[in-house]
């Protein structure tokens, strides 16, 4: 190992360590955070699960196995959860003619 493969190591190594505060870099200084109360976020909304799902093009199956812990959402349905956290009418708003 050469001393930038050493360095290279050691930048890596702090990024990992950056990741662990739990939240999660997006980049751009954007950080989403690791736990998303589902069932929160969806009575912020007054939506039924069924109306949520539907709201959200996020099968009602996977809307309860989030409630209930059994999975957690991932990707960009993390994103989407935490942007209906902040403004619960994001997709009408977003969406409506």
């Amino acid at each position: 190992m050469n001393d930038d493969d050493f360095e290279q190591l050691i930048a890596s190594l702090g990024e990992v360590l950056a990741c662990t505060d739990n939240s999660q870099s997006l980049g751009g200084g954007l950080r989403l955070p690791s736990a998303t109360d589902v069932a929160a976020i969806r009575k912020k909304t007054g939506l039924s699960q069924a109306d949520f799902a539907r709201r959200t093009s996020v099968p009602v199956a996977t809307i309860r196995n989030w409630e209930q812990g059994r999975r957690l959402p991932q990707g960009p349905a993390r994103v989407l959860l935490a942007l209906l956290d902040r403004n619960p009418r994001i997709v009408e708003d977003t969406l409506s003619r």
